[in-house]
């Protein structure tokens, strides 16, 4: 087993969140989603994310606009839906639930072989 297939395997699994979150106080287009999720180590391509905001878009978890850019072609910026909203709250509630259970587990792991 290869831990870098691991690695990216939980990083997909919580990215979905990430993006809801990442849009949770405003509407950004894809280039600031990727920066952020950049800035915090969670490397993603364009491939990955386009489909993504599809499925989450399809969903009713978000919504899209075209702006206007000063520098280029229009910007298609993604916001949050009122269903996308409660989604992400409750997204939230089960991500501090399993935060928690994960941090107990692998405490306990250290404490006993140490």
């Amino acid at each position: 087993m290869k831990i870098e297939n691991t690695k990216a395997q939980m990083r997909k699994g919580v990215l979905e969140y990430c993006i809801l979150s990442i849009l949770r106080d405003e509407d950004a287009y894809v280039a600031e989603i990727l920066d952020t999720l950049k800035d915090a180590k969670l490397l993603v391509v364009e491939g990955t994310i386009y489909p993504l905001l599809t499925r989450l878009k399809n969903a009713g978890l978000l919504s899209y606009r075209w702006e206007e850019s000063t520098s280029g072609p229009p910007r298609k910026y993604y916001g949050l839906t009122e269903t996308g909203k409660i989604f992400l709250r409750e997204l939230t509630g089960t991500w501090d639930e399993l935060q928690s259970a994960v941090n107990i587990v692998t405490s306990q792991k250290k404490k006993n072989h140490e």
